[in-house]
């Protein structure tokens, strides 16, 4: 009976369980299959909650809130590459810069020496959370970068104080901080820029822990958000924009794009016994005045015809860009109808035998030329006499010893613009830099080039062919009387065919830049849509400087 029962129990309870899940599928799983399923609810991120954001994404990177921002991956991965070797370098830098700044606290504070006892960056390198290219018209690449870096660096110093040794070490590292770093200025020298501007845009979050021989004294109530707050306000002060930290790359003599200075006003007065050039025993004498290091052409004075002492008394204003090192060439020729004009002699000039608003005269014994290694010849060859000025601009005044107190620096915002009636008159410098044009597209040919027309003198850009983005760099300079107010400069970009055709020249846009904002603020530097062009745009730079 016992044998039966048992099984009938197996029997049962092997039966029961496939009946029962059949029984409970048909009852609680079926009826929901049948009924009409309806499609997942799609919601754009924005419209959910912050909540739901910050359980999504616990933490954006920059290129997702903002879509400027680029992600930098692949650069990431070369810090990883890099970074033992990255860390050696800059702890060895750190070393040398650290040795000369303990040397001067040893012998203070009965300090008998202080030295890195370790010194690493750990493992784990910064990390660019987004980088940012910003576009202007200067010569210069701006970048802004997002870094944070958990590092876990290995710093411990060692504190030699009388008999004691006290050691301070530097735990759990954390920075989270904006940077912009810009490259300035564009060189043609190889790396392309001469220095690193950096600076930060924000208060810079810095956590990190400190032990001294053992103990942890961030630990003391207070004393944590105290350092916190400190550290924050003291590298503010030093790097927070507008605040830089500048690092040298290329020699700055060697790149730097010499500006003018000043204007040099020469006086050719008159010479004396000039060399007998033609047959009838007489010359026809003409000056050529040039600086060393200009590209300008040369000034001359007029031919005075049958006249071995010619009187010119003629002025002339030459722009100076170096006064410490450029040279005034004199030269005296002989001016032939047919063939090339003679040359009846030289001479040289250092500008820095000139001092600022001085006038000087000099009366100059002519020369074969200035090559110092040739054995002179004894030929008198007449002499010639010069007055020579040299003005410095009022903004370098200070830089050769001029009066500084009647001119304060001129800032380019609204509040520090000049009126028509403030404008100081005088002679000046107009500079033009016509830099590039972009999408300057001509119906028959693309080889732009620029025109500039400024009170009925014309000057002209080389041609640049088959492109629609034109890069000339050119500079123009137009010596004036008086500040350009209420005047407008008109350049023309236009383009045309190296063959001769019938449509040989087309123009591809113009525009009329009024002068009155570069009197006011002294420099512009902006870009210019072409009128008559569909999408022609001119950049250029415009510089007035008063002498």
């Amino acid at each position: 009976m016992g044998l039966l029962s048992s099984l009938l129990g197996i029997i049962g309870f092997v039966i029961g369980i496939p009946l029962g899940l059949l029984v409970g599928f048909f009852v609680f799983v079926y009826p929901e299959d049948t009924k009409q399923v309806k499609d997942p609810v799609v919601r754009p991120i924005s419209d959910l909650g912050p909540k739901a954001v910050e359980e999504l994404l616990p933490e954006i990177p920059p290129w997702v809130k903002t879509p400027d921002y680029e992600r930098v991956d692949w650069l990431n991965k070369f810090l990883l590459d890099m970074w033992p070797f990255l860390d050696k370098a800059i702890c060895g830098m750190i070393r040398l810069t650290a040795k000369p700044i303990f040397a001067e606290y040893i012998g203070k504070y009965q300090i008998k020496g202080i030295e890195f006892d370790k010194l690493s960056l750990g493992t784990l390198p910064p990390t660019l959370c987004g980088i940012k290219v910003l576009e202007t018209n200067e010569k210069e690449l701006v970048m802004e970068q997002v870094i944070k870096w958990a590092g876990n660096p290995n710093i411990v110093l060692d504190l030699h104080v009388s008999s004691l040794k006290i050691s301070v070490q530097l735990v759990d590292l954390q920075v989270f901080v904006t940077l912009r770093t810009t490259l300035r200025p564009l060189v043609p020298t190889i790396p392309c820029f001469a220095k690193i501007v950096v600076s930060l845009m924000g208060k810079p979050h810095v956590d990190f822990g400190m032990k001294i021989s053992g103990g942890d004294i961030m630990a003391i109530p207070g004393l944590y958000g105290f350092v916190q707050e400190t550290i924050k306000k003291q590298v503010a002060s030093l790097y927070l924009w507008p605040q830089t930290l500048e690092i040298p790359i290329l020699d700055e003599s060697t790149v730097a794009i010499k500006k003018p200075v000043g204007i040099l006003h020469v006086n050719v007065v008159r010479a004396h016994k000039l060399l007998k050039k033609d047959l009838l025993g007489t010359s026809d004498p003409y000056v050529k005045l040039t600086l060393t290091g200009d590209k300008l052409s040369a000034k001359k004075t007029s031919i005075k015809m049958r006249n071995l002492n010619p009187e010119w008394n003629e002025k002339f204003k030459l722009v100076v860009k170096d006064p410490n090192s450029q040279v005034l060439q004199l030269q005296v020729y002989d001016w032939d109808k047919v063939g090339a004009h003679d040359r009846l002699g030289m001479q040289l000039v250092p500008l820095k035998v000139l001092k600022p608003y001085e006038n000087k005269e000099f009366t100059l014994d002519l020369l074969k030329d200035t090559n110092i290694n040739e054995v002179p010849i004894k030929k008198n060859r007449g002499q010639i006499v010069v007055d020579l000025t040299f003005v410095p601009f009022k903004e370098d005044s200070m830089k050769f010893g001029g009066a500084s107190g009647t001119y304060s620096r001129r800032e380019s915002r609204s509040d520090a613009l000049l009126t028509d009636d403030e404008i100081e008159e005088g002679s000046g410098l107009l500079s033009l830099v016509i830099q590039e044009a972009e999408e300057v597209e001509g119906e028959h040919h693309n080889n732009p080039y620029a025109v500039l027309t400024f009170r009925g003198e014309k000057k002209k850009t080389k041609m640049i062919r088959k492109t629609r983005h034109p890069r000339w760099n050119e500079e123009f300079q137009f010596m004036l009387e008086e500040p350009p107010l209420h005047e407008k400069i008109h350049i023309q970009v236009l383009s045309k065919r190296k063959n001769f055709s019938f449509l040989s020249k087309e123009s591809l846009g113009y525009v009329e830049i009024n002068l009155n904002d570069v009197v006011h603020n002294g420099r512009i530097n902006d870009k210019y849509h072409l009128i008559d062009s569909k999408n022609g745009v001119i950049q250029v730079e415009i510089r007035w400087t008063t002498a």
